[in-house]
């Protein structure tokens, strides 16, 4: 195990979006340096980190002279190609390793990965062609979806079949890329577990939150979820499941339905999640804090709960009532520095606390 990063080394992450964003101002609270590398001019992290690259993915230059400058590289989000991480994975450690990533990023990679493991999923099959979907309809029935197989988040890559004659027009949808069909989960409610592995193996998990969806985008979370204790026990180990099956380190997101039957997992997420940015409100060390000290090889915080928290995130023209959220008691606000509103993106979130 590589020795812990000491205060002044610096952490390099891929994408500068909003959690790029917290990452880096959960890095300087410990003392550590922060440099985002972005293709987008002027991201949300940019206005925090220490240094931004604006530079494509392709830039070979750039990404060595990137790699060049920090200690160790973690991502905020997926979709990055496979050969810029070739080219940085050869200069510098990164953190979550490069299979976790390359599980995530294939939504039918994830799910034989997850059934391996013994996990629930819903039921699902690949979908090459006209003839593989009809099949799948066939043997699942409907109602059921059709996702792309990669590059989907917030709902998009997603086309709903309430009825077989809706598979052509959702086949259409994908427009030519490679899907998955996924049966219907009879569920009573989705929660999410945010768990961590440091470098050493040690893993802690968050308690699960609640989460509520509106057109495919996560409105809101509350902690403490409805689950029974059996429930809760199991949500955690099958977790810490994953991320000892991928040798993982840093923060993931584990997205679970709630059936009678017992939990299925949706999906993974190899990065720090937007259903745990309730953490901010309700535990001394929260996620973007413990996915820093994972990647840098720091000893695991402490992530227990000392309050009950709702996460709601200002999605578009919701930013607007940020005057009004202000003035609300135990509301604690937290804003992106994007620029025009626009539908369905994130523009910041606020965590209300009660202490019960």
């Amino acid at each position: 195990m590589s020795e812990p990063l000491a205060p002044g080394a610096c952490i390099g992450i891929l994408g500068g979006g909003q959690l790029g964003r917290m990452l880096s101002v959960a890095a300087s609270r410990l003392g550590l340096r922060t440099h985002v590398y972005d293709p987008g001019a002027n991201p949300p992290a940019g206005h925090v980190a220490e240094r931004v690259t604006t530079a494509d993915w392709e830039d070979e230059a750039a990404l060595r002279a990137f790699a060049a400058s920090v200690d160790v590289i973690t991502y905020e989000f997926e979709n990055i190609p496979t050969a810029t991480l070739d080219l940085l994975e050869s200069l510098r450690p990164v953190r979550p390793n490069r299979r976790a990533l390359a599980i995530s990023q294939d939504r039918l990679t994830e799910k034989d990965f997850l059934t391996g493991l013994g996990l629930t999923t819903a039921p699902y099959r690949d979908v090459p062609d006209r003839a593989a979907l009809a099949a799948a309809l066939a043997e699942h029935g409907a109602p059921a979806i059709l996702k792309t197989r990669r590059l989907g988040y917030d709902g998009k890559g997603q086309a709903r079949i309430m009825a077989p004659g809706q598979a052509e027009a959702a086949l259409a949808e994908m427009g030519g890329a490679d899907a998955i069909f996924e049966g219907f989960v009879r569920f009573t409610h989705e929660v999410s577990v945010i768990a961590a592995r440091g470098l050493n193996g040690e893993v802690s998990c968050y308690d699960p939150g609640e989460n509520v969806h509106e057109d495919g985008i996560l409105r809101t979370t509350t902690v403490p979820a409805r689950l029974a204790p059996g429930q809760h026990m199991d949500a955690v180990l099958l977790a810490g499941k994953i991320l000892n099956a991928l040798d993982y380190v840093g923060v993931m997101g584990v997205e679970l339905f709630v059936t009678p039957k017992g939990l299925v997992v949706n999906e993974i997420a190899p990065r720090v999640h937007n259903s745990g940015h309730w953490t901010q409100a309700g535990c001394a060390v929260d996620q973007f804090e413990q996915h820093i000290r994972a990647v840098a090889g720091w000893p695991l915080g402490n992530g227990q709960r000392y309050a009950d928290v709702v996460m709601e995130n200002l999605i578009g023209d919701d930013v607007d009532r940020v005057p009004a959220l202000s003035r609300e008691a135990d509301t604690q606000i937290h804003l992106y520095g994007k620029g025009a509103a626009r539908p369905g993106r994130k523009m910041g979130h606020v965590n209300r606390v009660s202490r019960g």
